[in-house]
C-alpha cells in the first residue's frame, strides 16, 4: 500500500555530513494511516538495528550512538521523513533502511529499498 524511495547516500569522509530522505508513496488512506517513522541502519556482518524514529506527535528516540549526531524529521505534507547525519564516523558505515509503520486498518510496517552510506577514515 505504500512505497518508500530513499536517496542521499554516498561517501563522506569522517566528521562531514550526509542528509538521508525517504519519501512515501500509496494510496491516501495508507498514507494518512502512517503513524511512525524511523531509519533503521546494518553494517556488513551485523544485525539490522534501530538508528532513530519519530512518532507522529513528533516524539523522536536514537540510538545511544547517533545522540547529538543525527536528527530526523518528518514532513507529513509530503509524507517524507529526513535523517540529518552530521559529524560521522567510519562506525557509521551500512545500509540505512528508512521504516514506516501503518496504522488502523493496515497494521503494517513497510521498508525502503536501503541506501548505502560510506564513511571513510
Amino acid at each position: 500500500q505504500v512505497q518508500l524511495v530513499e536517496s542521499g547516500g554516498g561517501l563522506v569522509q569522517a566528521g562531514g555530513s550526509l542528509r538521508l530522505t525517504c519519501a512515501a508513496s500509496g494510496s491516501i488512506s495508507a498514507i494518512s494511516s502512517i503513524n511512525t517513522m524511523g531509519w533503521y541502519r546494518q553494517a556488513p556482518g551485523k544485525q539490522r538495528e534501530m538508528v532513530t524514529t519519530i512518532s507522529n506527535a513528533d516524539i523522536t528516540n536514537y540510538a545511544d550512538s547517533v545522540k547529538g549526531r543525527f536528527t530526523i524529521s518528518r514532513d507529513n505534507a509530503k509524507s517524507t521523513v529526513y535523517l540529518q547525519m552530521n559529524s560521522l564516523k567510519p562506525e557509521d558505515t551500512a545500509v540505512y533502511y528508512c521504516y514506516v509503520r501503518l496504522g488502523p486498518p493496515y497494521y503494517q510496517t513497510m521498508w525502503g529499498q536501503g541506501t548505502q552510506v560510506t564513511v571513510s577514515s
